[in-house]
């Protein structure tokens, strides 16, 4: 049996992983990749449980990978460093605890439930501007405005900033999509969190003086028994929810349509019956999720399956790995909208589960029956679709599609 070669950005396996994700379950679910340096897990069961371990597994994983950059390349990437370095998601508790906990006082469920009205106005409104077209990039037209410009809605940016804003966020993730790119890359996306930062410090001071009714006011104006988040803090909270709220939703949306496609049978029990929604946008989100790996480091050694995990060590989990599991789900190839089984962990799992789930999952369940109500067929057209090279994000470049109306 020949030894396994995780090579994540082959396009042979971004394109579909899954085969190689089901051997590394079977023959290997705690394997060490020579070419990521990192360990990797594909099992269910795993994965669940390092997310629920931060005191064996931790999250601060940025601040080491800076501390090991030579001088020069810090300098290279200071605006990075300082508000990335602020992002809850990077943050163990009690840091994370607090800005985790200030988030909430604004950004929880009720406020996200309260965006239905907006969320159904946007997708109605880009819908419209496709009108007429028989094919369009669904991703370009459809999945990658609209959850930027419900975000940007929260926080109450104007929508006409949404070509910059999407411009910026997409430059940024040119970092954070992957460990392992290009020094001209790395700049861009220095120069992008700059361009975000002031940007936001505008807006912040616009609240300052003339409070809204929008969550950045909120934000600024939150004291929660005297604590305050920072400036920089608050810069940095405005470009997590503007990044992580449209970047893994757009990818939600565009695999989710993808999957539908790829099942016709299943996107006809959907069209015949939309009040199955909230269950299909769970399923969608386990057959091919957003996001394809989480990162935690080794904070105490331990042993996983007869494997020595080393303080220090690197491990990735692989989420839609773990979402194929045939010991959490019957058949997990297949896309079944009825599925009733373990919850997915698509976003996470613990205390670092994804702070706007609830918000996707509203994307979710008013994006797809509006498209599936707008037209009578939906089909892939072109050629197979090239999907991104991260390990972070699991998405596509673009979906180009045919429609019916």
């Amino acid at each position: 049996m020949s030894e396994i070669d995780y090579r994540p950005e082959d396009p042979e396996i971004l394109a579909n992983p899954y085969p190689l994700y089901e051997r590394m379950r079977r023959e290997d679910p705690v394997h060490w990749s020579p070419r990521l340096k990192s360990w990797v897990l594909t099992r269910y069961d795993d994965v669940r449980r390092v997310c629920l371990e931060p005191e064996r597994m931790s999250s601060d994983r940025l601040r080491p990978f800076f501390a090991s950059l030579p001088s020069e390349d810090t300098r290279r990437i200071a605006d990075i460093i300082r508000y990335l370095s602020l992002w809850m998601v990077f943050k163990d508790p009690p840091e994370h605890t607090r800005l985790r906990r200030l988030a909430s006082r604004v950004f929880h469920n009720r406020s996200m439930q309260a965006m239905r009205p907006q969320v159904e106005a946007i997708a109605g409104w880009l819908l419209d501007r496709i009108d007429g077209r028989a094919e369009f990039d669904f991703i370009a037209e459809f999945a990658g405005p609209l959850p930027c410009l419900v975000i940007m809605a929260m926080l109450g940016v104007p929508r006409e900033d949404l070509a910059g804003v999407k411009r910026m966020s997409d430059e940024i993730a040119l970092f954070i999509g992957s460990s392992r790119t290009s020094s001209e890359k790395y700049a861009t996306a220095e120069a992008a969190t700059r361009e975000m930062a002031d940007y936001f410090r505008r807006q912040i001071a616009l609240r300052r003086r003339e409070p809204g009714s929008d969550l950045l006011s909120e934000l600024v104006h939150l004291d929660d028994a005297g604590d305050r988040l920072s400036e920089d803090e608050l810069v940095a909270m405005c470009i997590l929810l503007l990044f992580a709220g449209h970047e893994t939703t757009t990818n939600h949306l565009a695999n989710g349509l993808l999957s539908l496609m790829q099942f016709p049978g299943e996107q006809r029990k959907l069209r015949a019956d939309p009040s199955r929604i909230a269950a299909a946008v769970e399923e969608l989100l386990r057959h091919e999720g957003p996001s394809g790996a989480q990162v935690r480091i080794v904070k105490q050694s331990h042993e996983l399956r007869g494997r020595q995990l080393t303080e220090g060590d690197r491990v990735f989990l692989l989420l839609n790995a773990a979402n194929r599991d045939p010991e959490a789900y019957a058949e997990p190839d297949r896309l079944d909208i009825d599925r009733d089984e373990v919850p997915h962990l698509a976003f996470g799992f613990g205390l670092h589960i994804c702070l706007g789930f609830p918000l996707a999952r509203l994307e979710g369940q008013v994006a797809f029956p509006a498209v599936l109500a707008r037209y009578r067929s939906i089909v892939p057209t072109g050629p197979a679709p090239e999907w991104i090279n991260s390990l972070v994000f699991r998405g596509m470049k673009a979906l180009p599609v045919a429609v019916d109306r």
